[in-house]
């Protein structure tokens, strides 16, 4: 017996008649009528009596009720798996990020993504680069949104977006627009460490002029320059998204020389990835790139699609 041939007998047996097996099934009764002719004619023997009171099971499919009831319970049970799995009803998404993309990327991407799939829990971290990929080696996340730069060999990256570094001053500091890295060296540049990969970047730019900031203070976390940079305390290279998470207490200018910056999903190479793993990488995305529509120097820089 075929599944259509199963789903029929049952709608039968529940039913009573083949009128109320078309309605449960919600065909005509012709055919219900052909597939249970179909089935009756592929095992060679009759499955029910045509009596006045109804479709009655005839011995031999006395015998095969109880099999068929088990079969098409757990038929039933995969149906409600299949839908659950559809509306992502019970499934976890791990997602790590460096901390510049928390408040202006995954903040509003995530509720974007709740509103979508509010049946979806989503677990999210925001860490450093080497924290990250050590935590999606341990299976402790499904994927990370990072900077480009060399990742492990297990791990495996997509690219999502490209643009340059932007230049931050306080909002009273005159100076021309874009401005240069001799200028921002000779106005107390705060700098990015060698080892971040923005940091590196940026190092190369300056060693490639010759060029050497005034200031010592060398800082990690992006979001802090631009506190510094608020305060008073010099003026700043970050990227893009701090740049905007910053914008109208801070002047956000861009930079003569390009610091081009890479912004990448990194996963394990050998894990499959979910159905709401994908649709949440593409929230994301969609933001990323929803983020530099907004930023009026970048607009020139955007794919002819994506202006």
């Amino acid at each position: 017996m075929r599944l259509r041939h199963i789903e029929v007998f049952q709608a039968i047996i529940d039913t009573g008649s083949i009128s109320g097996a078309a309605r449960q099934l919600n065909v005509s009764q012709p055919n219900v009528s052909r597939v249970l002719g179909h089935a009756e004619q592929q095992l060679g023997f009759t499955l029910f009596e045509r009596r006045s009171q109804g479709m009655i099971p005839t011995l031999e499919a006395q015998r095969l009720i109880p099999e068929i009831r088990e079969l098409y319970s757990r038929l039933q049970a995969i149906s409600t798996l299949t839908e659950r799995l559809r509306r992502g009803e019970g499934q976890r998404v791990r997602v790590g990020a460096a901390h510049a993309f928390g408040q202006m990327i995954l903040a509003p991407a995530m509720v974007e993504y709740r509103r979508q799939n509010g049946l979806v829990n989503v677990d999210l971290v925001t860490e450093h680069f080497s924290t990250l990929c050590q935590n999606l080696l341990e299976d402790r996340l499904d994927f990370a949104l990072v900077f480009g730069q060399q990742i492990p060999a297990e791990l495996v990256a997509e690219p999502l977006f490209h643009s340059s570094m932007v230049a931050l001053l306080p909002l009273g500091m005159e100076a021309s627009s874009p401005v240069t890295l001799e200028w921002l060296c000779q106005n107390n540049l705060l700098m990015m460490q060698k080892e971040d990969p923005l940091g590196h970047v940026l190092h190369r730019a300056l060693r490639d002029k010759g060029l050497q900031p005034a200031s010592s203070l060398s800082i990690k976390t992006y979001s802090v320059i631009a506190d510094m940079v608020l305060a008073g305390g010099g003026v700043g290279i970050v990227d893009l998204f701090t740049g905007r998470r910053y914008a109208g207490q801070v002047r956000v200018v861009p930079v003569a020389q390009p610091l081009p910056f890479e912004v990448m999903l990194i996963g394990r190479r050998d894990r499959p990835q979910s159905h709401s793993t994908l649709q949440l990488k593409q929230v994301i995305r969609t933001r990323l790139w929803e983020l530099a529509r907004q930023s009026h120097y970048l607009q020139e820089q955007l794919p002819p699609d994506l202006s």
